[in-house]
């Protein structure tokens, strides 16, 4: 486990300006400067700057299909095969997610599934690979946060509610499901989601008022979800770990509802199993991590808890798998 990046930490103005893109993927620099007390064209030049040398990129996700469940993996392996499993998990389009642990002899994934089915991955595949010794999978009952919704804490209260845009009213009845346009424009913002309407237009060859307007409607409806890739270590958060927790039944929804809100968890969905609460966690250092376990979680009234530190972040959303040779 690396407590170093060969990447600096990035400075307390960049950081928030990391921070102000996750509260809107296509934030202009002009707003971003008034909220924040910077100069616009800093501003911009920053922004591209981290963009250029990959610290920094907003993309956008693909809508998920529905209906679709998720389970979570933990795959016990033999060290000397680890490398060749990671890299065909990390190959499958339904596995979003795949950590190896700081012990090198555990693979943590989700995987998407259909709720109700024998998963074909979970029954057949992986028990009939002589590399895995054991195989536990939970299924995903409820999410109470992903990692599209962690934010950075480094703007205050009033930043982030400034930075961040106001939805109209979810009508009464379901929006209209996207058209060939709506999936057009969001297929060309796949890699971007800061790309500018000419741009797009240009790309998918609609016009460039149409492609204004439905981006405009597509960011209020929610089905444009930006997401900003970055790597945490940049940020200082050198320590990244899973959580399982034992939470009795009735406090299962408020614990699960307050570790959301929680600065460290970007991911958290209580799940079967022997654990029924799960929190993935970005911390500074090992101190961090330790009070989280003792004061926040203990504070909380959890029963029980096991850790796993992630030594290497194989796949995560918006980032190509990075399998390690070892």
């Amino acid at each position: 486990m690396a407590l170093e990046t060969a990447d600096p930490v990035l400075d307390e103005r960049d950081q928030r300006l990391v921070a102000a893109l996750q509260c809107d993927g296509r934030l202009t620099a002009e707003r971003a400067g008034e909220v924040l007390g910077l100069n616009p064209r800093t501003v911009h030049r920053r922004w591209r700057a981290m963009a250029a040398d990959g610290t920094c990129r907003v993309i956008t996700l693909p809508a998920r299909p529905d209906p679709v469940g998720a389970l979570f993996l933990r795959i016990r392996v033999l060290g000397g095969r680890l490398d060749t499993l990671t890299a065909a998990l990390a190959a499958r389009p339904d596995i979003p997610f795949v950590d190896v642990s700081a012990s090198g002899d555990e693979i943590l994934a989700v995987s998407w599934t259909r709720p109700g089915t024998r998963d074909h991955l979970v029954f057949r595949e992986l028990p009939a690979t002589r590399a895995v010794t054991s195989v536990a999978a939970d299924t995903v009952l409820h999410v109470f946060a992903e990692a599209t919704h962690w934010r950075h804490a480094v703007l205050s209260d009033t930043e982030r509610a400034a930075l961040t845009p106001v939805r109209p009213p979810r009508p009464a009845a379901a929006p209209a499901p996207p058209d060939d346009i709506d999936r057009d424009i969001l297929t060309a913002l796949e890699d971007d989601a800061r790309a500018p309407a000419a741009a797009v237009a240009a790309r998918t060859g609609h016009p460039e008022s149409t492609v204004r307007r439905r981006i405009a409607r597509l960011a209020g409806s929610g089905r444009l979800l930006s997401h900003v890739v970055v790597d945490p270590r940049r940020l200082g958060l050198l320590i990244d770990a899973n959580v399982m927790m034992r939470v009795a039944p009735g406090r299962l929804d408020t614990v699960g509802r307050t570790l959301a809100a929680h600065p460290a968890v970007h991911g958290a969905f209580a799940t079967t199993g022997p654990s029924n609460l799960h929190a993935a966690i970005w911390v500074r250092d090992l101190d961090h991590l330790y009070r989280f376990i003792t004061r926040d979680l203990g504070e909380l009234g959890v029963d029980g808890t096991e850790t796993v530190i992630v030594g290497h972040a194989v796949k995560r959303p918006g980032r190509a798998p990075d399998v390690r040779r070892r």
